[in-house]
């Protein structure tokens, strides 16, 4: 079927105007495919090797993404090439910042935009970081003195690694009678003499340490040390050089990003034990070895959950947040990926303009022909719950982006498939990611050979590679579902709250620095209540936002909806949890009696925290008993009450996600099942024309509808892997959806194939004709060794004479193929199912005419079998899926071209 314009209305379509432009259009939208905004379309990582970089190839460049339809870049510095030494251009140096200029102004007279990470790999640090403000962490040593005996000694690390950046904090002693004496003011020429008189004492040296982390992956002129992430004086120390650098910046940034929290073993910063009296309202040191002792009691539980909460506290509010504030100061947005951090997830991401998750790794599909091959792939951490911990914070905090980063180590390199990226994208957007950035491309040089400069991470979305023919397809699809998922408002009415402090509050194997990580579910969110909860809301059909304390705090309520700063919820849920502060039960309470569906799955236990945990534990029983709060029995039952029906549609397999704007719905509906649905589906709303948009193939029309008590019931036809979008609207222009229905008998296509090879390399091999369809592999040696394109062709007889629409199916398709019909070009076919409506065909002879192409694994194989070496890159150079030495050598030929079997059957109308 011919590719058609969609007249998709839409109304107040959100999107940011200008790079700190925060504002929503209230303005009527038409959809136009031609007219769209840059944020609209995928971003890409663009990774800087060595920031060798010159004027030609960054236009070059960005001539290539912006054709290929990537709508902004992120420029992410890195270590560089070997032999490009002389090119290497330090980081923010002025030649630097004139780059950065010239990229930000070809970039806008593209239509493009450009982030911009602050820093050169990760995490942040550099040059300008000094010991003073290096990544800190605690070192405690213990010694016991009897009674009777006096201590002398002087002061010393016993680690040699720290001797040289250790610094004393404190000198405290314990008695075994309980007590406790400070003795860090009796310290002189760094030696303590303690006489222990009347007890056995045990004295503890409490030392500031450096962790030593060094910035990972850093770009030339930006190596050092990891940054103190707990000291907003070590956060504006940091900043000091881009403010001299932006000084003179005539150069346009959207935003600044910061990656994943990678740094590691942080435990400490130097004001830790005042930070801690402030934000806890008690004085740790006193119960320093409650909170060092290994052994698992209540009482050090709630110390090292104290302990971790302030680490939560300071990242949050002296570094996060002031990062935010100093981006905005001068101009550009925030974008964060909060995972990883120390503390509470939703706030750290809502302390960003743009939240940001991450996607690692590749999940399992049971999509018809979807291939996961065991030996190309990594297992995958893209939990749904994890994701929406991101879009939630977006959601409750008024943030109309929430952005991810995308496809990292989805397959090995030169190994991806477009087919193979559509589900996991799809996930992102059903999780409410709406802003995909891909992980990434590289900046490459025309003097580099092929493959050209490559980051050590896959996917590599880089033009030169055999992914780069088709993929533009993708990119188009990406486009068409954020400007529907980037449009009005999420329309989720359930808040869950996530009960954080069950986690802090645990033993944790004793650590006091303990990490929210995608890689480290197990640990933090699958063994909690929570998770059973949310994942039974979702299977159910509820649309959850998850909630923090600091949010209930500030929560609303107002014609018995809970109003947030990013919107209205009809209904709070506290699942099953033991910790509550009562500062949060207290506010629950309030809002209860405001008139606010609150829904208790369990009656919390206890307070979490130390300091008077006894009293406030019998204060907090109270509370809920003098407003008699009691657990639910149902809590689908008591969401029913408030009015808060699921969308039922999930029980046939689909899924969904459902966005407001103005009243009016629009769905987002994905088949990720094995079976084709072709049926009325129920959905939430009473307007009786609903519209049907394909995102793929960009048409639209007016569904058939019908209501059944009460619910709009509406007919979709989605094979398995297929997706639309289903809006709410009055418009009565738009045409009817055309529904069809595959007739039982198919007709093979077989014959004489002309298979002719186009482009690509590392030379094209000889033409062919074929009887059977095959890997083009199988040909010859230099088949087997081809990655690019190659152009299938055939005359066949039509079969059924008046029959208006034919379904051409192509069977097994490696990896994607553009399709003509009697030289007319129908659509490109990229992921499953691989079939197309091709239309009407004419009397007698038809030919039928396919673009294949391949992925770049054959050719890369034959590289390295000739003993051509093309990894030249500093630091960990190139590495396959496992973090091993990559060798493609190891793989065989993967199948390339048509496999079929190919065939097309009649349509008729349904």
């Amino acid at each position: 079927m011919m590719l058609k314009k969609s007249l998709f209305i839409l109304l107040g379509l959100c999107i940011f105007i200008s790079s700190c432009s925060k504002k929503q259009e209230n303005t009527k939208n038409v959809f136009s495919f031609k007219s769209t905004k840059s944020q609209a379309k995928p971003w890409t990582r663009w990774w800087w090797m060595g920031s060798a970089v010159d004027s030609v190839n960054l236009k070059q460049n960005l001539i290539d993404l912006h054709n290929v339809g990537i709508g902004g870049v992120e420029i992410a510095p890195i270590y560089g090439v070997k032999g490009e030494e002389d090119n290497f251009i330090d980081y923010l140096s002025p030649d630097w910042m004139r780059m950065l200029s010239y990229t930000t102004k070809i970039a806008d007279s593209l239509g493009m935009a450009v982030d911009l990470t602050l820093g050169t790999g990760w995490p942040y640090g550099g040059p300008q970081v000094t010991q003073e403000f290096a990544a800190t962490k605690l070192i405690t040593q213990k010694y016991t003195v009897k009674k009777g005996t006096t201590f002398n000694q002087e002061i010393s690390v016993n680690e040699p690694k720290d001797k040289k950046t250790a610094v004393l904090n404190s000198v405290l002693a314990f008695g075994e009678n309980g007590v406790y004496k400070e003795l860090t003011s009796f310290v002189k020429n760094n030696t303590i003499q303690f006489e222990a008189k009347d007890d056995n004492y045990t004295l503890y040296f409490v030392f500031t340490g450096k962790t030593r982390q060094q910035v990972k992956r850093a770009a030339p002129g930006a190596k050092g040390f990891t940054l103190d992430h707990y000291s907003e004086e070590a956060l504006q120390k940091y900043v000091t050089p881009f403010d001299e650098a932006f000084k003179n910046f005539d150069g346009k940034i959207r935003s600044i990003f910061n990656d994943s929290y990678e740094v590691y073993g942080t435990d400490f910063t130097p004001n830790f034990f005042e930070a801690f009296k402030k934000y806890r309202g008690y004085d740790l040191k006193p119960h320093l070895p409650l909170l060092l002792n290994s052994e698992e009691t209540e009482e050090g539980n709630r110390v090292k959950g104290d302990y971790r909460q302030t680490l939560s506290d300071l990242l949050l509010y002296r570094f996060d947040k002031p990062w935010t504030e100093w981006a905005n100061n001068n101009g550009f947005m925030s974008r964060l990926q909060a995972h990883g951090s120390p503390g509470n997830l939703i706030d750290f991401y809502a302390s960003a303009d743009i939240p940001e998750c991450e996607t690692f790794g590749s999940m399992p599909y049971d999509i018809n022909g979807f291939r996961r091959e065991k030996e190309d792939i990594r297992e995958g951490d893209a939990d749904p719950v994890m994701l929406k911990f991101s879009s939630s914070a977006a959601h409750i905090a008024g943030k109309p982006l929430t952005s991810s980063e995308t496809f990292t180590w989805l397959r090995d390199h030169f190994k991806t498939a477009l087919s193979q990226t559509k589900p996991e994208v799809e996930d992102l957007f059903l999780n409410g990611i709406n802003h995909i950035f891909l992980h990434g491309t590289t900046y490459s040089p025309k003097r580099a050979v092929w493959p050209g400069w490559k980051f050590y991470a896959s996917v590599n979305f880089n033009p030169n590679l055999g992914l780069g023919e088709d993929e533009n397809a993708l990119f188009r699809y990406i486009e068409n579902c954020q400007k529907l998922l980037q449009s009005g408002n999420p329309d989720n009415e359930t808040l869950l709250y996530w009960p954080i402090f069950d986690v802090l509050n645990s033993h944790l194997k004793g650590q006091l620095f303990f990490q929210f990580k995608i890689h480290s579910l197990d640990e933090w969110l699958h063994n909690q209540p929570f998770y059973l909860t949310t994942k039974s809301l979702l299977q159910k059909g509820y649309g959850v936002d998850f909630v923090s304390d600091n949010f209930i705090e500030n929560a609303k309520v107002k014609n018995g909806e809970i109003i947030l700063p990013g919107g209205n919820y009809k209904s709070l849920i506290i699942p099953t949890l033991k910790n509550i502060p009562f500062a949060t039960a207290k506010k629950l309470i309030e809002l209860k009696n405001q008139g606010a569906k609150i829904i208790f799955q369990d009656i919390p236990k206890t307070v979490p925290g130390f300091k008077d945990y006894k009293i406030k534990t019998e204060e907090l029983k109270k509370l809920f008993n003098l407003n008699n709060i009691s657990k639910s029995k149902d809590i689908f039952s008591e969401l029913s009450t408030a009015n808060i029906e699921p969308e039922t549609l999930v029980k046939t397999g689909l899924k969904y996600i459902r966005r407001d704007i103005n009243g009016d719905k629009i769905y987002y509906i994905v088949n990720h099942t094995t079976h084709d649905i072709d049926k009325f589906i129920p959905i939430n709303t009473k307007s009786e024309l609903i519209e049907i948009f394909n995102p793929n193939l960009s048409t639209s029309g007016i569904a058939q509808s019908k209501k059944v008590n009460n619910k709009t019931m509406v007919k979709v036809q989605l094979k398995s892997g297929e997706s639309l979008f289903l809006k709410t609207t009055n418009s009565t222009n738009l045409k009817n959806w055309e529904y069809f229905k595959e007739e039982t008998i198919s007709y093979p296509i077989t014959g004489k194939w002309n298979v002719t090879f186009l482009k690509g390399g590392p030379e094209l091999p000889s033409n062919q004709t074929i009887t059977n369809l095959k890997s083009w592999t199988s040909f010859n040696e230099n088949s087997a060794n081809f990655s690019g394109t190659a152009k299938y062709e055939i005359t066949f007889l039509n079969p059924k004479e008046n029959q208006s629409n034919w379904l051409l199916k192509l069977g097994d398709v490696r990896e994607s193929a553009k399709v003509w019909i009697n030289n007319k070009f129908v659509g490109t076919l990229w992921s499953n199912p691989f079939e197309i409506n091709i239309g009407e065909l004419k009397k007698g002879k038809n030919k039928l005419t396919l673009e294949v192409t391949n992925l770049a694994a054959n050719r890369i194989r034959a590289k390295e079998m000739r003993g051509e070496e093309w990894k030249n890159f500093y630091e960990i150079n190139m590495v396959n899926k496992d973090y091993q030495k990559f060798d493609a050598t190891k793989w065989s030929p993967m199948p390339s071209g048509i496999l079929g079997p190919v065939s097309i059957t009649p349509l008729k109308e349904n």
